[in-house]
């Protein structure tokens, strides 16, 4: 037991959430919930980034300011959370004044240091991404890999972050560090950059108002990405009024990141910390893409599967399950609403659903609802499981987790078939062999739900309820003989009729 912080990236608040925002916080909200069930001391922060380009241009577009927007939609991402049943344990904007004051703190002693210089400078510049591309990052005819939009030149004068002095220490920390990006092709991606030489990089914007301001020359404000990617750091001194958690929770344990912005993270982020002389995070883990017809989930592009129709429709737990079960997390994958309704009944409804239903009716009917006291079979499935569940989590592999754990549901489900208790129940002499039968199962079905209640948690809390042992401490996830004493009924957990959605 111990600390534990997690954070998602800070979402742009141009537009409203899409799958893509739920899927990052989905992730990081079953890593913390895990840790929470391990006993340890949790730190879960989300929240949206309100300054830069990107945001001015979408609230001029739409005739508003940027703080309406930033308002606007920051309402929106922070109304997401509590619908995607993320337990964060802090909602950070970039405009709270605390925020905003600590960029100042941290950015002038990063000056004081020596790492910030004025100077011009001229480059291709994205202003959806809100980034300078070098001549590698460039698609054909000069556009934006991500955005596909042509690129901008831009020239002006700003003030630099030396990033090129750790070059060195950027190499070591990778060389010393070797899981500090995960999966290993994200960090082999960004050790490349970096050994491909680093350049010094814009700290502020002369063209913008819409950011933080250079204490020091107001006539600037904060390239965005450094005001933004402070927010892990700034968020632990008031998130908790009257008390700063820096102390408690600095250096965060795991960054939980899209690849779109590993860069930032897994390049300017530590260098600009050591620059700050402060402690770099313990690790990053980079997530590939959600894709739908080969291309980033990306409202700018227009293909967006809505998190929020999917719950309504079929609740949020099928969502939690679905995207960190049909795309291995760490990797680009395609998903369909065809995916995941099949996914929803093959795996939850027949699988999970029908596998609590059937056991808790067998113990209610020949046994009253009382489970036998009696020492359970399957050990060898069961034994070690929550330590390797535990291992993968540790490393980010939510996709083999749950993989794990859904074997043992399907081990369950041969077991009701190998077994046959409506046969047993037949004959008295068979009495001792349907105990024996039945507290498999129903032990079976609580180790099960407590490994997925970080995945699951409406679902493995109405389950757990059911079998009378609400409990979730990681510790319990092992077949114990007489765990669960009386079942009580329950309803189907993921119902099949569910009603086709409306035509758009």
């Amino acid at each position: 037991m111990g600390s534990f912080y997690i954070t998602t990236p800070i979402y742009y608040v141009n537009a409203a959430p899409h799958m893509g925002h739920a899927y990052t916080t989905i992730a990081a909200d079953v890593i913390a919930r895990h840790h929470r069930q391990r006993g340890d001391d949790v730190f879960f922060l989300t929240g949206v980034d309100e300054h830069g380009e990107p945001v001015a241009n979408a609230a001029e577009a739409q005739g508003m300011t940027p703080q309406a927007l930033a308002d606007l939609n920051s309402e929106r991402f922070r109304a997401l959370m509590p619908r995607l049943n993320a337990s964060n344990d802090f909602f950070i904007r970039t405009t709270d004044p605390e925020h905003k004051a600590k960029v100042q703190e941290v950015l002038t002693r990063i000056k004081d240091n020596g790492f910030v210089y004025k100077d011009h400078y001229e480059g291709w510049y994205c202003p959806r991404c809100a980034d300078f591309k070098s001549e590698n990052e460039i698609e054909d005819s000069n556009r934006c890999p991500i955005h596909h939009i042509e690129l901008t030149r831009e020239q002006e004068e700003n003030y630099f972050f030396k990033l090129s002095a750790f070059q060195e220490r950027l190499e070591q920390l990778y060389a010393d560090n070797p899981d500090f990006v995960g999966p290993r092709h994200r960090a082999n991606e960004a050790l490349a950059f970096i050994k491909g030489g680093l350049q010094d990089v814009s700290l502020s914007r002369a063209k913008l108002t819409w950011g933080v301001e250079v204490p020091w020359d107001t006539e600037h404000v904060f390239y965005v990405w450094f005001d933004a990617l402070l927010n892990y750091y700034t968020a632990l001194s008031y998130a908790r009024p009257g008390e700063d958690l820096t102390e408690k929770f600095w250096p965060p344990q795991l960054h939980v990141i899209g690849k779109d912005i590993l860069k930032f993270h897994a390049v300017f982020w530590p260098a600009l910390l050591m620059a700050a002389d402060l402690p770099v995070p313990e690790r990053i883990y980079i997530h590939g893409y959600l894709l739908m017809d080969g291309e980033k989930m990306s409202k700018s592009l227009g293909n967006v599967l809505d998190p929020l129709v999917v719950i309504d429709r079929f609740g949020t737990d099928a969502l939690r399950h679905y995207v960190l079960r049909d795309v291995t997390f760490g990797q680009d994958g395609s998903v369909s609403t065809e995916a995941f309704e099949q996914r929803y009944e093959s795996e939850l409804a027949n699988g999970l659903g029908n596998l609590a239903s059937r056991c808790i009716a067998m113990v209610r009917k020949y046994r009253d609802g009382a489970v036998p006291a009696v020492q359970p079979e399957l050990r060898e499935d069961f034994d070690g499981l929550a330590g390797e569940v535990a291992a993968l989590i540790d490393r980010a592999e939510l996709t083999p987790a749950l993989e794990l754990v859904w074997e043992r549901v399907r081990r369950l489900n041969r077991y009701v078939e190998e077994t046959a208790p409506w046969t047993l129940a037949n004959d008295p002499a068979n009495a001792e062999r349907l105990d024996v039968v039945l507290a498999t199962l129903v032990e079976g079905l609580r180790v099960v739900a407590v490994l997925l209640a970080s995945v699951l948690p409406e679902t493995t809390e109405k389950l757990l309820a059911t079998l009378g042992a609400p409990d979730t401490a990681y510790a319990g996830a092992t077949l114990t003989a007489g765990t669960v004493a009386q079942v009580q009924a329950l309803a189907p957990l993921f119902p099949k009729d569910i009603p086709a959605a409306a035509p758009a």
